[in-house]
Order: structure tokens, then sequence, then C-alpha cells
């Protein structure tokens, strides 16, 4: 890869390059040597803009959960006064979110482990934030009766992992839009958190 050019910040190409690289061969097989040729910088360089290899990791995890709170708390703040709207909206910004975010999404939940214990304990937290504002819908619609809760934690922990898990498979071009995905999997969790059919069909578009 050339150096960056034509307006591209190198921070911004590092980034884009270790995740590329975290992706396919995973962090602890890249070098930042490997890195720094991607970017098309020398390997000292790096260290104008990174203390080493465990930061690199660390802003990509904790930028990846910066991203999808601010998703969502954005969503959820134009439906406050509507929990199924609101569920609704926590489904399609969560789907599309890792699907379109798939590379970081995978780097997120393989590489915890390879994080420093004191950034490790940031993301655990923020993630817990994200379960706990899923889970705060789901026990509004319980509250207000719009819904056959069985279980609000073990439902919340339904939803994140089915957005997980389209990160592992989701293509652009393969043969089902993000479009069907999403719809498909906001009627079943609907459905899931016992959501009434008039209720569903009041909300959709």
């Amino acid at each position: 890869m050339p150096r960056p050019t034509n307006g591209v910040r190198t921070p911004d190409a590092i980034r884009e390059a270790a995740i590329e690289l975290f992706y396919e061969h995973g962090y602890e097989a890249t070098s930042l040597r490997e890195v720094a040729a991607k970017v098309g910088i020398r390997v000292g360089s790096l260290y104008n803009h990174i203390s080493g290899k465990d930061e690199l990791l660390s802003s990509i995890m904790i930028g990846i959960m910066d991203d999808l709170l601010a998703a969502l708390r954005s969503v959820l703040r134009e439906h406050e006064d509507d929990p199924v709207a609101a569920l609704r909206a926590c489904v399609d910004t969560h789907i599309r979110f890792h699907a379109q975010r798939a590379r970081e999404v995978f780097i997120g939940n393989s590489e915890l482990r390879a994080l420093p214990a004191k950034e490790h304990r940031r993301v655990v937290g923020k993630r817990d934030q994200y379960e706990k504002l899923i889970r705060g819908v789901i026990e509004e619609l319980s509250a207000q009766g719009k819904a056959e809760v069985v279980d609000a934690r073990l439902q919340t922990y339904a939803i994140v992992a089915m957005g997980t898990h389209v990160a592992s498979w989701y293509k652009p071009r393969g043969g089902m839009s993000l479009e069907a995905i999403v719809q498909t999997y906001t009627e079943l969790i609907l459905r899931q958190v016992g959501v009434p059919s008039a209720a569903v069909a009041a909300t959709g578009s």
C-alpha cells in the first residue's frame, strides 16, 4: 500500500490496516512491521501514532463499542415513548451494525482475551451498558403489558447473540439482502419476547 495521500490521515490508515490484518491473520500473528508495510510507512513511524500493538487493538475494540453504543442510544431517544417501536429500532440497528462492521465485530469477539487487563474491563463494561439498554426496553414492554417476557436478561442475551452471529456469515452479495435479514430477525425477536401480532403490525413499515 502506498504512503497515505489525498487527505487520508495516517492514524486512520494505520487503524484500517490493523483491522484488515487482525481480521485475516489474528492479533498475535500480526506484527507491527506488517501493519507499517501495509500503510506504506516505516515501522518506526508507527510510534508517532501509537505506543504499541496492544494500544492499536484497544483502540479498535473500544472504538467499535463506542460506535455501537452511540448508534443504539440515538435510536432509543427517537422512540422513548413507544417500547415496541424502540425494540424494532434496537433490532434494526443491532443487525445492520454487526453486518456492516463485521471485521471489527469479529476482532472484538475473538481477541478480547488479548487486551491488557484495564482495557479488557473497559470493553466488558461497555458491553454491559449495551446489554442493559436493550434489557431496559424489554423490561419496559413487560411493565406496560405489551409483551409476554419470560426472562428479560436471557432474552437480551439471545438478541445480542443473533446480531453477533450475523457478523460471521453475512455477505453483501449473498443470497439474502440486508433488508430482508433485518426484517426477518425483527419478526423473530418480537415473537420471541411475546409482542402480540397486532402490535407488530401497527409498528411495521
